[in-house]
């Protein structure tokens, strides 16, 4: 009940949302900056030294100087950290999709084993019901 009483007006309630906003906009550019300067492998150690010391020490100056020098490849380097665990992802999911564990290569080889005497034909059974079962 206090915001809307007459002590608080309407405009100073917007130019508080104003500064919160501006606030959370600004750690959200260091977490970007931050974050795209520690994922980097291209810049040496000392690079990434030396701009989270600018960043610090002169918080508005580094973090808009990084976003003017290396801004442009941000996007490029996040697309290419996103492709690559994509295809990481996709590389996992082939092979374990595509190992010769089917129900027929189940079957097929618990067969073989049968033709071998290596197992009776109730085991030959159980393991036909359990791969049918998959």
């Amino acid at each position: 009940m206090a915001l809307a009483s007459a002590e608080y007006p309407f405009l100073n309630l917007m130019w508080t949302m104003l500064v919160f906003f501006c606030w959370i906009a600004w750690f959200w550019l260091l977490f970007v900056t931050f974050g795209d300067l520690f994922r980097r492998a291209d810049v040496s150690g000392w690079a990434k030294a030396g701009w989270t010391v600018l960043v610090i020490v002169l918080p508005f100056v580094g973090v808009l100087l990084y976003l003017c020098t290396q801004g442009r490849n941000i996007l490029e380097r996040q697309r290419a950290r996103e492709a690559a665990g994509r295809r990481r992802f996709d590389d996992y999911v082939r092979s374990v999709s595509t190992s010769d564990t089917t129900g027929a290569a189940q079957i097929a080889e618990a067969r073989r084993l049968l033709d071998e005497g290596v197992i009776d034909d109730a085991e030959f059974q159980a393991l036909k019901r359990k791969a049918l079962a998959r």
